[in-house]
């Protein structure tokens, strides 16, 4: 008779504790009002200018500083047009005119002729000459400066001219050192390599990436709320979020809300709940310094009341 009883009270109480479950399953799913996955600012990097790919020192997971120089193209055609165009700039300079230089036979007949004037003006004085002679050393006189005047305005232009071809190939050599700095592989920012797409021996080109970069030092997490939650939230406010590492719990983070939505959109499809596809939310990115445990599309939450 007590044994009947007993099993009587243990099937009564079975849908109780069922009930009793479901409610606390149900609490711990509905403990988090905002969820999302994490993401990271990625970077394709590709050369900024064409050659064949000498070295490409980088490997998927690598963790590469700012400004390090991780591959070098051949710039072996840079080089020897850098080699020709100073070989030009030589060669302009040393055509570049010597003005006084060559005006030096002029400016001495010059003044042999102004000698000769005072020579001849002594001897009209001492009427031992006449006016015709002081006037042809006058013609001669005029006639040597006019032509120092028209043989110096020619090397003017002349050295002008050389001088300005000069430096045109001051910007050219400028241009092609230039060239020469970007064959040097530089990485752009500080992240983590997520993918490599060229070997050396291939063909760098302007537009196509080497290597995908991404900064995992600092990452967001994408996630959805209403618009009654996004009322409660601003950009600046700290928040906590908590990474979902499945059956190890949930680790918690210290995050920054970065960004929000002006503009309401559909629950995205990864939401498997019709009721839930069908709703309006808004965006937000929430900013996160990751400690190394963060990793690209895990998933994240954030508390409402957090926030």
């Amino acid at each position: 008779m007590n044994i009947v009883k007993a099993t009587s009270v243990l099937l009564l109480s079975l849908p109780v504790a069922g009930v009793l479950l479901l409610t606390a399953c149900t609490g711990s799913g509905s403990e988090f009002d905002a969820t999302g996955t994490f993401e990271a600012t990625e970077v394709l990097v590709s050369a900024e200018v064409s050659g064949r790919i000498l070295t490409l020192d980088v490997h998927e997971g690598q963790q590469i500083p700012r400004g390090a120089v991780v591959g070098l193209l051949d710039s072996a055609q840079w080089y020897l047009q850098k080699q020709q165009l100073q070989s030009s700039m030589r060669a302009a300079l040393v055509r570049r005119p010597e003005i006084d230089t060559q005006l030096a036979a002029l400016e001495q007949q010059l003044q042999t002729q102004i000698q000769e004037r005072h020579r001849v003006e002594r001897l009209l004085e001492a009427r031992a000459a006449n006016q015709k002679q002081l006037d042809d050393i006058q013609a001669q006189i005029a006639l040597i400066e006019r032509q120092i005047k028209a043989q110096h305005s020619s090397l003017s232009n002349t050295s002008e001219g050389i001088s300005g071809d000069v430096a045109a190939m001051h910007f050219q050599m400028a241009q092609l050192d230039d060239y020469l700095r970007k064959c040097h592989l530089t990485n752009p920012m500080s992240g983590t390599v997520l993918v490599k797409y060229a070997e050396p021996g291939e063909m760098a080109v302007p537009g196509r990436p080497l290597y995908k970069l991404g900064d995992t030092g600092n990452m967001i997490l994408r996630a959805y709320l209403t618009s009654a939650q996004v009322a409660q939230i601003k950009t600046g406010q700290k928040v906590e979020v908590y990474a979902d590492y499945g059956e190890d719990g949930y680790r918690t983070f210290e995050g920054v809300v970065q960004w929000v939505s002006d503009k309401a959109e559909f629950t995205p499809k990864t939401i498997q709940t019709r009721d839930e596809r069908a709703n309006l939310v808004y965006a937000v990115k929430i900013g996160v310094q990751n400690d190394g445990y963060l990793k690209i599309g895990m998933y994240g939450e954030v508390k409402l009341n957090q926030l």
